[in-house]
């Protein structure tokens, strides 16, 4: 995360409330877009007495301050540089996967504060499992000195999320989590707005916030213990679809395959493709979830024939169903991660061939299919941008702008 992650900000409209104002005002500042009031000008066509209430509200709720000026290149007067107020409130993500989980704590400004990885498997349970997020953030809250400011927790889980009820619906690889209350939970134990993701949507936003503006989709595909896909619209935005179910490629039948899946059903990609599906065609006996992607990731580290054979043969039957989405979606990029893709170059060279000799000309003249340009911090970087987006909505600033001078309910752009 070498750059800020770009922000999405309310849409002008001829009438903004100030608290409309107010947060675009703050999440174009989030996302380095603007760095004065002269700027929000020229990126907004906001007039002066509208863009001076809207920072006025700000300053006086404690959200942005003045830290300089900027040159002037005239013999104008220099323009005051706003920037976020690290102490307006924090970020903490916490990006989930089946045996590994990382947990990362920000400022409002985008500044890292720390980050851990904690080794857990998601199978023992939400309950435990929970726990031990939330312990992790406590802990490093407490090292920071960080335990009281105000908190907008983004978590991503490796399962079927449902992004509207707080929870996950029948998780093919975490027993015991279907139905339980994941928001509900975390917002006693911390605080604050909670927000559930699913684990791969968090990648692909991160990855897609964080390079030029797009002119099609970016997909990310994550294989690992299971095999998803997040998709990031050329807006910027995820594309979760009516129910949260969006992109979930893991359970698209492979044709002629009748390997069980943990869904329920057979044959599905998943099942066939996946670091699990490769243990159990490798014969790697280890009943518990971490030892098998532990040894499966080993073997293929050290290229062990039989392995670097297997991966290469289920790369191709992930390409092929890779390629159908491209005909679907015109995708201008596909990122290949999760553990197994971070231990294999052969899985990205095989999906790309495929992609490449099977897809539609048009649809791969100017694609680029890579690995993640973040490396194990795409997740992170896309809570985070979730993050700072729900915390500095006009809804989430109500509160915290009642305390500021009076404004009027609705100014005129």
């Amino acid at each position: 995360m070498q750059q800020p992650v770009f922000i999405a900000a309310p849409t002008v409209t001829a009438r903004l409330s100030r608290e409309t104002v107010a947060s675009l005002i703050a999440k174009l500042i989030a996302g380095g877009r603007v760095a004065s009031k002269a700027d929000v000008g020229r990126a907004t066509g906001l007039s002066r007495t509208t863009i001076d209430a809207g920072v006025r509200a700000l300053v006086e709720a404690n959200a942005v301050r003045v830290s300089g000026l900027q040159p002037s290149p005239g013999r104008g007067r220099p323009a005051e540089v706003l920037v976020l107020n690290p102490d307006f409130g924090l970020i903490l993500v916490a990006d989930c996967g089946a045996t590994v989980s990382r947990c990362g704590v920000f400022d409002i400004g985008q500044q890292r504060l720390g980050v851990r990885d904690i080794e857990i498997p998601i199978g023992v349970g939400p309950d435990a499992f929970l726990a031990e997020v939330v312990a992790t953030f406590e802990e490093m809250l407490s090292e920071l000195g960080l335990t009281a400011p105000a908190r907008t927790t983004i978590i991503g889980l490796p399962g079927p999320v449902d992004y509207w009820g707080g929870t996950v619906v029948r998780p093919p690889i975490m027993p015991g989590w279907d139905g339980f209350p994941i928001v509900a939970g975390l917002r006693d134990a911390l605080g604050g707005e909670v927000i559930l993701e699913n684990d791969v949507n968090l990648r692909a936003l991160g990855e897609a916030r964080s390079v030029p503006a797009l002119r099609g989709p970016l997909l990310y595909v994550k294989v690992g213990s299971g095999i998803g896909m997040g998709i990031v619209g050329p807006d910027g935005l995820l594309v979760r679809g009516a129910d949260g179910a969006a992109g979930d490629i893991g359970h698209i039948r492979v044709a002629g395959s009748e390997e069980p899946c943990l869904c329920g059903s057979s044959g599905c990609l998943e099942a066939v493709a996946s670091i699990r599906a490769v243990g159990r065609a490798l014969e790697v006996d280890h009943s518990g979830e971490a030892e098998l992607v532990e040894e499966v990731v080993s073997r293929v580290r050290r290229r062990d024939p039989a392995a670097t054979m297997i991966v290469k043969e289920r790369a191709a039957i992930i390409g092929e169903a890779i390629v159908t989405t491209i005909q679907l979606l015109n995708p201008e990029r596909i990122v290949i991660g999760g553990q197994l893709a971070a231990a294999s170059d052969d899985l990205l060279a095989v999906i790309r061939s495929i992609v490449y000799s099977r897809a539609l000309s048009l649809a791969t003249r100017n694609l680029v299919v890579a690995r993640p340009a973040l490396g194990a911090d795409s997740g992170m970087a896309g809570g985070l941008a979730v993050g700072i987006e729900a915390t500095l909505s006009p809804e989430a600033l109500v509160g915290r702008l009642r305390s500021a001078p009076s404004l009027a309910k609705q100014i005129e752009a």
